[in-house]
């Protein structure tokens, strides 16, 4: 499992939140548990989405190589 970081913010009677290390992981909601669950479940969207991007790229006859930090 990997870990990433959230900023939020409140402002007003909305909460703002930002995932550091994916662009365009963004949400806003009323609360700071909502936002927590919608930045979540954005996160797991986007990863989806570059994984299949980043398949459907490579077309075929490619590997999966892992890659740690």
């Amino acid at each position: 499992m990997n870990n990433y970081t959230a900023v939020v913010k409140a402002d007003g009677q909305w909460w703002y939140g930002w995932i550091e290390e994916i662009p365009g992981v963004n949400a806003q909601e009323q609360s700071r548990e909502e936002l927590l669950v919608a930045l979540r479940e954005c996160l797991a969207e986007a990863l989806e989405m570059n994984r299949r991007d980043a398949r459907e790229s490579a077309e075929r006859d490619y590997t999966e190589e892992p890659i740690a930090l």
